[in-house]
């Protein structure tokens, strides 16, 4: 396993990452990244501690060494739910607000990984690279994201027609040692984490746009590669105990863009081919297998925040009050079910080439579910904590200034707690609630799997329509005109 402090020297790269039109020379002792740079040390050598390492890694069958077990590739139910604990485990040490963590594009590559049959028909040295590429990746522990969004410029458009023909990152040129990126991909969250992104098309492409069905893996040091950072929430927070998420977890998001990026063939894993570019996700395990990590994530941040829930109605002294237990059981019946969507999928999965793959409807079917979930449970625990979200001091100062301390230990009062330990508290329930850090995790989370409209139709095609359509037909089948009523015949 990688260590904390060998990752964090991996990340000194050279990388060109920009924030607010600066380049900024290291990252990882920049103010706007270096808590969030320092939380992912963390994970790697919360994964070498003794007491997890037959929790959180395996054996790699590679390089014989210990790497964490968000690379295992499960050939049974059993083993799945092995990894997941693993998962589990790694969402916890940030209460699941790291959304891009380093299993999310692993689960990526893993899926990749299994569906090499898949790539060998699209071109047998893409499939080479993929099966090489993967085995680099997991025997040195790579904290990889991506970026497969592309700009919405003109969403009237489709990629090939924007005014811009590089708007879009596609390919510019290619010959003997590999191809040249140009142009834009976003969404490429906690970049200023990671070692290399994966560049790729999750949005459906059309014939004659075949330069932009490209997928490839880029270290992010790589020449012509420039990162554009959103705004830095971490930069701003100047005392943990005032932002205790934000100072920590802030794992940005960046704009991509490739100005004639030279990538080796053994990188390239699709290429000129649009319909391969879909199937890469869709016709092989990749998409749900992906999106099962996030769902697991997504557990584990909903269980921190009926916790959150249930910590304010104590220390504002209504938990006892009927309607108030009605929303917290509320709450936690949704957080059950998310968390037997989990086990269902995993129970009613099947084989694919030897892997275990959670099972597609359900995976779907939580994405439907928690997308609308997410915005409607934070507004329930917003109404349940009222006012005092909003009346807290300001720093954590006011409790150390002889001029305001008094006044603070006067108004801050708890039936269960001290001054100290209300204030603590709310500062932490804003931050996930109602800070500007919180609204983005909204956004985020009702976006992560993408338009409503676009979850709802993975459902729709996963649906078995033939069975339920069956419990239909079969009944009608039990009467016609002229069948006698109930009274003369009995129940069917």
């Amino acid at each position: 396993m990688k260590s904390g402090a060998e990752h964090l020297r991996s990340l000194r790269d050279g990388r060109a990452l920009y924030l607010g039109g600066e380049r900024i020379d290291d990252h990882t002792e920049h103010r706007a990244f270096r808590n969030a740079v320092r939380t992912a040390a963390a994970l790697y050598d919360w994964h070498c501690r003794d007491e997890q390492r037959e929790r959180m890694t395996f054996i790699s069958p590679t390089s014989g060494e210990s790497v964490s077990r968000m690379w295992q590739l499960p050939g049974s139910c059993e083993e799945l739910r092995q990894r997941r604990r693993a998962l589990e485990g790694i969402a916890r040490q940030t209460c699941g607000m790291l959304g891009r963590s380093p299993d999310h594009v692993a689960s990526v590559l893993s899926g990749f990984y299994m569906a090499l049959d898949l790539f060998e028909r699209h071109h047998p040295a893409r499939a080479a690279a993929v099966r090489d590429y993967f085995h680099h990746a997991r025997d040195r522990d790579l904290y990889l994201s991506y970026a497969i969004v592309s700009p919405q410029a003109d969403r009237s458009r489709g990629t090939s027609e924007q005014a811009d023909p590089f708007l879009v990152c596609g390919v510019c040129d290619e010959d003997a040692s590999g191809v040249t990126l140009k142009g834009a991909k976003m969404l490429a969250t906690a970049i200023p984490l990671a070692n290399e992104v994966l560049v790729a098309a999750i949005q459906p492409l059309k014939p004659g746009e075949e330069r932009y069905s490209v997928s490839a893996v880029v270290p992010l040091n790589t020449p012509g590669l420039r990162l554009l950072s959103r705004k830095s929430y971490e930069a701003s927070c100047h005392e943990v105990f005032d932002n205790p998420l934000a100072a920590r977890f802030d794992e940005n998001d960046c704009v991509l863009y490739f100005d004639e990026v030279r990538v080796p063939w053994e990188r390239v894993f699709v290429h000129g081919d649009v319909r391969m570019a879909q199937d890469q996700w869709h016709a092989g395990p990749t998409h749900v297998y992906q999106n099962y990590q996030c769902q697991i994530r997504l557990l584990v941040k909903l269980q921190f925040l009926l916790g959150l829930a249930h910590r304010i109605a104590q220390v504002n002294g209504v938990l006892a009050l009927a309607p108030v237990r009605e929303q917290l059981g509320q709450l936690a019946a949704e957080v059950a079910m998310v968390e037997g969507l989990i086990c269902g999928m995993e129970s009613a999965g099947s084989a694919y080439r030897g892997y275990w793959v959670p099972n597609r409807a359900m995976l779907y079917s939580a994405q439907v579910l928690t997308q609308q979930l997410y915005p409607r449970f934070v507004g329930a625990i917003r109404e349940l904590a009222g006012g005092g979200l909003i009346m807290v001091p300001a720093s954590v100062q006011d409790l150390s200034s002889a001029a305001t301390r008094d006044i603070v230990v006067r108004t801050q009062q708890s039936p269960v707690t001290d001054a100290l330990g209300r204030v603590k508290l709310m500062k932490l329930a804003w931050d996930a609630l109602g800070s500007e850090f919180a609204s983005r995790h909204v956004q985020y989370e009702m976006f992560y799997a993408g338009a409503a409209m676009v979850t709802r139709a993975h459902a729709y095609r996963s649906c078995d329509w033939g069975q339920v359509c069956a419990l239909v037909d079969e009944y009608m089948a039990t009467y016609g005109p002229g069948t006698p009523g109930t009274e003369s015949t009995g129940c069917p």
